[in-house]
């Protein structure tokens, strides 16, 4: 029987395998900080008639806002660019600045040129009952004809 058994040899193999494997995912995660995203966009929402009923004291509202499309697939194509919990009633009128908390990605070149709808929806969320959703479509946007 040889020095290395066949068990030392493949414990040798899979680790370097994972070795390399390892380095690899950290070179991609490195790298990827070197892309600099800078997207602009400007929602302006300066009415909304909340709720059809006046949430009690025990209902949170779950809202986001959605950029939604439509492909020759799919009647409506959503992503869902930013999200927050409204925890009570005080809480509901806010005001934002922010980026999108999520990626519009564009999985190809299918999306250049395209019009857009920004969704502003919202759902309550009751203690108990029935859960109740709106929504305000805002029209008029559409992407860039050319990436960077």
């Amino acid at each position: 029987m040889g020095m290395h058994s066949f068990g030392n040899r493949a414990n040798a193999f899979v680790t370097f395998a994972v070795t390399i494997l390892a380095v690899m995912c950290s070179l991609a995660s490195l790298s990827d900080n070197f892309n600099v995203h800078t997207p602009t966009a400007d929602v302006k929402v300066f009415n909304i008639n909340w709720f059809q009923k006046q949430p009690n004291g025990n209902d949170e509202v779950f809202v986001f806002v959605a950029a939604e499309y439509e492909t020759p697939q799919n009647a409506l194509n959503q992503v869902s660019l930013w999200d927050g919990i409204i925890p009570s009633k005080e809480h509901a009128k806010f005001w934002i600045h922010t980026t999108n908390k999520y990626r519009f990605i564009d999985q190809g070149s299918n999306l250049r040129g395209k019009d857009f709808n920004l969704t502003l929806h919202w759902h309550i969320m009751p203690q108990t009952g029935k859960m109740f959703a709106d929504k305000i479509v805002m029209t008029g946007y559409r992407l860039p004809e050319e990436y960077r």
